[in-house]
């Protein structure tokens, strides 16, 4: 049976994604304009107030209001003091969260993580009690990477973060946390844990980096969760490669995005091709398989037909049965 995911992308205001086997449908997803997910996306940001009333910084970084950053958000990196102590305070807060790792207990308490995938996961380290207040460390015109942590709400700002997570398949890498790596609470099978965290162990992490296992990779092999932490390695290299060549504020990089995602969660080597109509997303499509799996570019490819690719494959008329009352 063959097994396809056909990207419609014709129309710039709205993405339709479906997973076929044969002619059943198996998953399916779509965006619009107005229905774009901003949570996990990534900015180079500049402050534009510090509020020592509410220990917090207001910052421009692109969106309809200025964002929220609450001083426990803003890593020591930011930090405007000497660099012995800032390096101190770097090295004192991964310790601190290195013990925390080891007698966290394994249970299922809920916490979130930047990015829309992995929200289920209980990943981000507690914040440590700061020794400065914000109006001593940091000052109005600073350039930071921030992260949407919580979107804009009502009249409120998103709420931002500086300690970067970035979801994959079955792993998050955290690109400037200093804990060495773990498993997510919400794996709960003693033998997996203990796999898991050998396979992480194994993992040539860099220093002042952080990988944990998702639930979603439980029973995942080596070579599975190793490929993952590649693709994420290389995802934070084309992300800082990008921060450095822009100039705040700007968008540096879309977790949200439908294509990305639906090539990350659904595509697995039991997918026979992805077709894509649309060159701005067969191009996108293409650039996400390789740097996920670079062998298997080849099995995205352009869908020319005259005729939509929804209709060519019979998924139009599913989706309106599926959609339509009963």
């Amino acid at each position: 049976m063959t097994k396809r995911i056909l990207i419609d992308a014709r129309q710039t205001e709205e993405t339709r994604v479906v997973l076929l086997s044969g002619t059943r449908i198996d998953d399916f997803d779509y965006e619009t304009e107005n229905r774009k997910q901003l949570k996990g996306n990534v900015y180079l940001a500049r402050v534009t107030r510090v509020e020592p009333s509410l220990q917090a910084a207001f910052v421009e970084y692109g969106g309809n209001r200025q964002g929220f950053l609450a001083f426990s958000e803003i890593h020591p990196d930011y930090y405007r003091i000497p660099i012995e102590d800032r390096e101190a305070l770097i090295e004192a807060e991964g310790a601190s969260q290195d013990d925390e790792a080891e007698d966290a207990p394994d249970d299922g308490t809920p916490e979130t993580v930047g990015g829309e995938s992995a929200e289920d996961e209980d990943i981000r380290p507690k914040r440590q009690i700061k020794k400065y207040k914000i109006q001593e460390v940091v000052s109005r015109k600073q350039i930071m990477l921030v992260q949407i942590a919580k979107e804009e709400r009502g009249n409120k700002g998103a709420a931002l973060t500086t300690y970067l997570s970035l979801a994959g398949r079955y792993c998050v890498l955290m690109p400037n946390n200093s804990r060495g790596g773990g498993v997510s609470r919400k794996i709960t099978n003693p033998a997996d844990r203990k796999r898991l965290k050998t396979v992480v162990g194994g993992l040539d992490i860099a220093k002042g980096m952080a990988v944990i296992v998702r639930t979603a990779g439980a029973k995942r092999t080596k070579t599975e969760i190793t490929r993952d932490y590649v693709y994420l390695s290389k995802l934070w290299d084309e992300i800082r490669n990008r921060t450095l060549g822009s100039q705040a504020p700007c968008l540096i990089h879309e977790e949200g995005d439908l294509i990305k995602r639906s090539i990350r969660d659904m595509y697995t080597s039991e997918v026979d091709e992805v077709l894509v109509e649309g060159e701005d997303a067969y191009k996108t499509a293409r650039n996400q398989m390789k740097m996920l799996i670079p062998s298997h570019v080849k099995n995205v490819k352009k869908f020319a037909e005259s005729q939509p690719i929804f209709q060519h494959f019979n998924v139009e008329s599913q989706m309106d049965t599926i959609q339509s009352p009963k």
